[in-house]
């Protein structure tokens, strides 16, 4: 030990359990109505059978995509981007360097070929990193409706300067039509341990995966309201979940991507 004294660490981890859920009450009372809004223009896809993509760029952001993709009471409806340029198997310090590329995002994009008519989610914790915001700008070029999930505090925060923004030093909540704020703080760890200068156990994978699935129970709430049930994908490692998911399968496989 540093100091040579004890460490009571059931106590960070009841801090931390505590951060976790003050953050998640703040994104449940303060973005009710941001999140209400992009549930009904997710249900307007939904009731059209038209597909809801999500894109993480960046290191783990690309958690947030892959949360409510292919996943057990996720919307069948919702495609992922999975691009390799920024995932954290080709290499975390290549996926830090992709990201942080100007004109990345843009290619991204472009090789979707998402259009008018199409919905985007963008998630990414901090909300700043070039590929997500040539991502941003290429689909709201291509009449694309946006949906942003990240942090406006540290967007807000972070120095115009800092070597991973985008050239116009734009903000990812500035750039989209509904924008859900994940109230992550500078730094993104939130714990300080006593005898550590670098507080430890980041925050951002609860608060996207969290501010994602109130946006899937808001869309089912709506459809449901409307008379829509809407395929919802079912653990293939429950009892007849296969066969669930099977009566669905043909009206994805050729249109998901990642399927």
């Amino acid at each position: 030990m540093p100091n040579g004294e004890l460490i009571d660490a059931d106590a960070l981890c009841d801090a931390y359990l505590a951060s976790t859920t003050d953050l998640m009450q703040r994104i449940l009372t303060e973005e009710r109505t941001a999140t209400d809004r992009a549930a009904a223009r997710l249900a307007d896809q939904i009731a059209a059978d038209q597909l809801i993509h999500i894109f993480g760029p960046g290191g783990h952001s690309n958690l947030a995509s892959q949360e409510v993709f292919f996943r057990a009471g996720g919307l069948m409806h919702v495609s992922a981007i999975l691009d390799e340029g920024t995932l954290l198997s080709n290499g975390a310090l290549r996926s830090m360097a992709v990201e942080r590329t100007p004109g990345y995002g843009k290619v991204v994009i472009a090789n979707q070929r998402l259009g008018q008519g199409d919905l985007l989610i963008l998630v990414n914790a901090y909300g700043i990193n070039a590929a997500l915001i040539d991502a941003a700008i290429e689909a709201k070029a291509r009449g694309v409706f946006l949906i942003g999930i990240s942090s406006r505090e540290h967007a807000s925060n972070t120095s115009p300067e800092h070597p991973a923004r985008h050239p116009t030093r734009q903000n990812l909540h500035d750039l989209v039509d509904i924008a859900i704020d994940t109230k992550v703080p500078i730094g993104d760890a939130v714990v300080r341990v006593p005898g550590m200068s670098q507080d430890v156990a980041a925050i951002s994978t609860f608060a996207n995966a969290f501010a994602l699935n109130c946006l899937v129970i808001r869309t089912v709430s709506k459809l449901i309201e409307r008379g829509i049930e809407p395929p919802v994908w079912r653990s293939g490692n429950a009892p007849g979940g296969d066969e669930a998911n099977a009566r669905f399968i043909a009206n994805f496989h050729n249109r998901v991507r990642a399927l």
